[in-house]
């Protein structure tokens, strides 16, 4: 029987990751390679790409409970699958943090409109 270990929820305005897409390097502090070569790929939707995917590092953290102190962001990878459907993978801090919860899957809803960019991630466990 699986339990909800944690649940967590996040907010992005849309325009503090276009700032951050205009500063030399600092998208690649926060997102992992293939999400910024994914959200390339979508032109003028870059930013909220990367403002859903950011909402929902923030949103994985509050599930957590410990938020993401001690993570290293690029770690947290949101992708999407072949339907569409978007997903959390985890590397090295991330994944072990998780581990360290009992977590055993994974649950994640993104949205967004043109200014703001919403994640809902639930975290089960055994």
């Amino acid at each position: 029987m699986s339990v909800i270990l944690g649940i967590g929820v996040d907010i992005v305005h849309v325009r503090r990751i276009r700032h951050w897409l205009s500063v030399d390097g600092l998208v690649d502090r926060f997102f992992h390679e293939d999400e910024i070569a994914a959200s390339r790929s979508r032109g003028g939707a870059a930013a909220l790409s990367l403002a859903a995917r950011f909402a929902a590092k923030e949103a994985f953290g509050k599930a957590l409970g410990t938020g993401l102190t001690g993570l290293r962001l690029r770690d947290i990878l949101v992708v999407n699958n072949f339907n569409g459907k978007p997903d959390i993978v985890l590397f090295g801090s991330a994944l072990e943090r998780y581990r360290s919860v009992g977590g055993l899957s994974l649950h994640l809803s993104l949205t967004h409109e043109s200014d703001n960019a919403v994640a809902f991630v639930v975290i089960e466990g055994g």
